[in-house]
């Protein structure tokens, strides 16, 4: 995608202006634009947006309405980014957002890509309680867990998360933890293994996982 069209498609997102972000999206998929370049523009528009609404030029409903033309971007690019990302691997991811966070765009992301790399995801949804994620690992059987958070309010449940699942799951069992402000610092004080803030990051992650089990 050259530098142009990036910022259009960023700026069209940062403005709410669905049916310019959609007929953007469009175009740029019937000229073979890499589905995953797409998809990043679209997400610097929405920490655009994300920005705005902390400084209070949007209220909640401007969040949500970028939340929905997101959405609308995610099914317009999910077959092409299906085909981009096609892969033979194998395994049980289950993901979740953290108790407390209810942003789900990231996960959504990452949902699409593992299961366009062939893996089996259960996305347990956002707000999830620490005793959920034990329960349905108990029940499942994955072989990796990855807890998505937004918010910085999150990082205690995260950590709670992971010392229920070590506790009563495994000790070993490998879990990551993702969101826009993840860091090396974050991931030492939840007490996961991995940490991204990127989808396709996690998809390898989660592949070189499966290779070494």
């Amino acid at each position: 995608m050259n530098p142009s069209l990036r910022e259009t498609m960023r700026e069209k997102v940062a403005a709410l202006d669905e049916e310019g972000v959609l007929s953007l999206v469009r175009q740029s998929l019937e000229s073979g634009t890499d589905p995953m370049e797409i998809i990043a523009a679209c997400e610097e528009g929405m920490r655009v947006v994300g920005e705005q609404y902390e400084r209070g030029v949007f209220y909640l409903s401007g969040l949500i309405m970028a939340g929905e033309i997101f959405r609308q971007v995610l099914e317009l690019t999910q077959p092409a980014l299906q085909e981009a990302l096609k892969g033979e691997a194998s395994g049980r991811v289950l993901i979740g957002t953290a108790h407390g966070d209810i942003h789900d765009i990231g996960k959504t992301i990452v949902h699409i890509a593992l299961r366009s790399f062939g893996f089996q995801v259960e996305d347990l949804g956002v707000d999830v309680p620490p005793q959920r994620f034990v329960e349905r690992a108990l029940t499942w059987q994955p072989d990796v867990i990855g807890i998505s958070g937004l918010i910085t309010s999150s990082y205690e449940s995260m950590r709670e998360t992971v010392r229920l699942i070590r506790a009563a799951v495994s000790p070993s069992i490998p879990i990551i933890i993702g969101g826009g402000m993840m860091n090396e610092q974050i991931c030492r004080f939840v007490g996961a293994d991995y940490w991204t803030n990127d989808a396709l990051k996690g998809v390898r992650i989660c592949e070189e996982i499966i290779r070494n089990k």
